[in-house]
């Protein structure tokens, strides 16, 4: 059986132009003098534009509660 409306490789090419992936694009942090992502909370000291705004320890405190309660559910 032949593929009656058979896309050539010029259309093929041009439909996926646009898959490309864009490279992210790192900010040197003033106070710690790491890299991160622009418009992103500092992960390590969860600041973002100078003003704490993650309070990093209660979110893994939290996540770990989570994971504890999950392992003791399913020893059960």
């Amino acid at each position: 059986m032949v593929v009656r409306m058979r896309s050539t490789r010029s259309h093929t090419g041009n439909r996926r132009s646009h898959h490309a992936l864009k490279a992210t694009v790192g900010v040197i942090d003033k106070e710690t003098g790491l890299v991160s992502e622009k418009h992103r909370a500092n992960l390590t000291s969860g600041t973002y534009r100078g003003k704490k705004v993650a309070y990093l320890q209660n979110k893994l405190d939290k996540k770990v509660s989570k994971i504890n309660k999950k392992s003791k559910a399913s020893k059960k």
